[in-house]
């Protein structure tokens, strides 16, 4: 699949997720087969531009592969102001949230709620399109609500406006993650515009991966919760899609050594107070993967403040396991 200029290996997609798709998970997805990985959302408000924590969404520094940003905002010039200056520091595509059913980003007519003004749309992704000569993406969901689904409507503007790809989630902004994702409004868009169209919603398997290709006749897949505490997904469906085999599953060594690794790049990227803060939700779902940690070691886990105690727990509980 390609995005502008931009050839990927492969047409995996790690989804944007606020708090979660962050340089070091980006990374870690890379290196176990995602052939993209997007930025967490970045506002447009130039107020917030300096914030320590915005800096750290938008931080691509020494990071592998192809460097996507997304931007989320209401105005269209603030919009082409932000892809301007996150193309300056050095990304290669910029990807615009309209896709986010959170009630805080949806109470500022943002996200997913501009999909009840597509002249507003129209305008932002001009003035987006217009402002970078890097490629830019458009993420949304397939309508307002069930009875507001005009996915098709905002696919076709997206094309006209020069966008390279878009991604859509098989739900409504009301529907938030509740319930299944749905496929036919992704077919329908796919039959409906000739840019390149990613599947997104509800993938959790390679199997999962493989029925949704074929169903929607997406060029794409993004992975987003289904991912987390288990970045080998992308491995296991890239191996999937290529042979109709089964990848084996990581063994507790493997899940071991990646949480390990994963923590280390937390420290190093926030710094250790935070870094472990942060690490407490990633450990929590990779020990989803792993049998017979105990809720005591849970609890300790989630209190641990430093580094040293974090990984020391760690090890313990998969020195148990072994």
């Amino acid at each position: 699949m390609k995005i502008g200029p931009y050839q990927l290996e492969n047409n995996l997609i790690l989804a944007p997720m606020a708090g979660i798709s962050d340089h070091p998970f980006r990374s870690l997805c890379k290196q176990q087969g995602a052939g993209l990985a997007v930025s967490e959302m970045v506002a447009s408000n130039p107020a917030l531009r300096d914030h320590k924590r915005t800096l750290l969404k938008a931080d691509h520094k020494d990071e592998i592969g192809l460097r996507s940003v997304q931007i989320l905002g209401t105005h269209p010039e603030q919009m082409a102001d932000a892809a301007r200056y996150n193309a300056d520091r050095g990304a290669q595509i910029i990807d615009i949230n309209m896709g986010c059913p959170a009630k805080k980003v949806c109470a500022v007519a943002a996200g997913s709620a501009l999909l009840r003004d597509e002249a507003l749309v129209k305008k932002i992704l001009d003035a987006v399109v217009k402002a970078v000569d890097i490629p830019v993406t458009l993420k949304i969901r397939t309508g307002w609500d069930i009875h507001n689904r005009n996915a098709v409507n905002i696919a076709k503007i997206a094309e006209n406006a020069g966008i390279a790809a878009l991604t859509l989630h098989g739900r409504t902004r009301a529907c938030k993650f509740n319930g299944q994702a749905e496929y036919e409004t992704i077919k329908d868009v796919k039959l409906a515009v000739t840019i390149p169209i990613i599947a997104n919603g509800d993938i959790d398997s390679a199997q999962k991966a493989s029925y949704v290709l074929a169903t929607t006749g997406a060029d794409a897949i993004m992975i987003g919760r289904a991912a987390q505490g288990n970045p080998w997904i992308f491995k296991q469906i890239d191996y999937f899609l290529k042979t109709g085999k089964d990848l084996e599953k990581p063994t507790a060594s493997d899940i071991h050594s990646t949480l390990l690794t994963h923590l280390e790049q937390l420290y190093s990227f926030y710094g250790n107070l935070c870094g472990v803060r942060i690490a407490r939700k990633h450990i929590g779902w990779y020990f989803k993967h792993v049998d017979s940690i105990s809720l005591e070691t849970r609890n300790q886990l989630n209190q641990a403040i430093s580094p040293t105690k974090q990984l020391a727990l760690i090890n313990s509980a998969f020195n148990h396991l072994h």
